[in-house]
């Protein structure tokens, strides 16, 4: 890598891609690119030259998707060889290596891009591995990906997932499919914070459970004690196991799938040792959350605490403004469900609905709500769930607290 080759895949491109890759930013477009000397391969390493010929990065070449190259490494040349694998994988591991004591054996090992494995997600639960991958550039390394990982992660298992839009195109890879170890004969069982949770990481959502949202549930845990929570859109209850050890009276989850009810149950099941769990009264209730807290059925001013953490609104850009509507109809129907005091929590995971334009959809519905209210904190990314560019910004979550009157 430290000088030109003739077989070396070799990008020119344009005076603006340089300036944002040289930024730090991981994607390189398909029509920033001015010149390259050969077709590519899918998941080649290519190399970016800037107008002076002078190296500017290195990265996974994509000659069919609109993101044609994702960085690896810009800056001075390298050597990419399997020494510089296991030190790529070395720095990644160390940036988690003192976030989490022995009550916690479920997080984010490795965040895609934002720990520079562009399209590629690594989380434990557990003994358990699961390798995520979003593009297919990876499919051509998943066998040393496999070797790096045994090296240097001890575990029993790992499990792939692949993205929807790479399914097809993964053989002889399978969603799904045990990389490593033998299958697991039940749900998988790890610790948060010392709360016991069931995982499915074959067929789960995303990678099985939502670790990204551990340390709102923690703050929640804190503002439980004597109140009656409301979790909408529930999945499999983490934040209400979390209000439950905090002294919550009772918890109700809302959520419109049955599976994901059940798994709650079988969550507050799974930590019944706990005294303050084992007290809190737990409800779950199948319904549109939507049509749920817009309905009769809910009562004025019933609950104390409320958390508002919907799936994503916006999965693509054209849903944007739809999106950040919505946001406001679930604030304005909660806001009226609070009693004097309440706490309301709101969340979302919506690339596409900026930070901002989330807190002023919070803020205006409040507002409007014609009750006062505190902001208390807002709240990003978890340290394990890095976010370093733009697009890589999802999670972001508000909290408001309600005067007694």
């Amino acid at each position: 890598m430290t000088a030109k080759s003739t077989s070396s895949l070799r990008l020119r491109i344009s005076q603006k891609a340089e300036t944002i890759l040289r930024g730090g930013h991981p994607w390189l477009f398909s029509d920033s690119i001015r010149d390259q000397n050969r077709p590519g391969s899918v998941g080649e390493l290519a190399i970016i030259y800037d107008r002076k010929d002078r190296f500017l990065g290195m990265g996974l070449f994509d000659p069919e998707g609109p993101i044609r190259m994702r960085m690896l490494h810009t800056g001075k040349p390298q050597k990419v060889d399997r020494t510089w694998w296991q030190q790529h994988l070395t720095t990644t591991l160390d940036r988690r290596r003192n976030l989490f004591d022995s009550r916690t054996n479920g997080y984010r090992l490795c965040n895609g891009e934002s720990d520079g494995w562009p399209g590629l997600v690594l989380d434990r639960y557990d003994s358990t591995l699961v390798l995520k991958i979003y593009t297919t550039v990876w499919l051509s390394r998943l066998n040393e990906i496999v070797e790096l990982l045994a090296e240097q992660v001890p575990h029993e298992r790992l499990i792939l997932r692949l993205s929807r839009n790479i399914q097809e195109k993964a053989l002889p890879f399978t969603e799904g499919q045990i990389l490593r170890g033998p299958a697991p004969v039940e749900p998988v069982v790890f610790l948060e914070s010392g709360i016991r949770f069931e995982v499915d990481p074959v067929r789960g959502q995303k990678t099985g459970f939502y670790l990204d949202q551990r340390e709102n549930r923690r703050i929640v845990e804190s503002l439980s004690a004597g109140r009656r929570v409301l979790n909408a859109f529930s999945f499999s209850g983490g934040f209400s196991l979390y209000a439950a050890r905090g002294g919550a009276v009772s918890v109700t989850d809302l959520d419109i799938s049955p599976h994901a009810l059940a798994s709650s149950d079988r969550n507050f099941a799974l930590n019944l040792n706990d005294a303050a769990i084992h007290r809190c009264r737990h409800e779950s209730v199948k319904t549109d959350v939507f049509d749920w807290l817009a309905s009769p059925v809910a009562s004025p001013q019933s609950f104390d605490l409320i958390i508002l953490d919907p799936p994503s609104l916006a999965r693509r850009e054209s849903e944007r403004e739809q999106a950040i509507r919505a946001y406001g109809r679930l604030v304005q129907s909660a806001i009226k469900l609070l009693a004097p005091k309440g706490i309301l929590v709101a969340c979302s995971c919506s690339a596409h609905v900026s930070t901002p334009e989330f807190l002023e959809a919070v803020r205006n519905a409040g507002a409007q709500s014609g009750r006062a209210f505190t902001e208390l904190q807002t709240t990003g990314h978890a340290a394990d769930h890095p976010a370093t560019f733009p697009e890589a910004n999802y999670l972001k979550a508000i909290y408001l607290g309600l005067s007694a009157t």
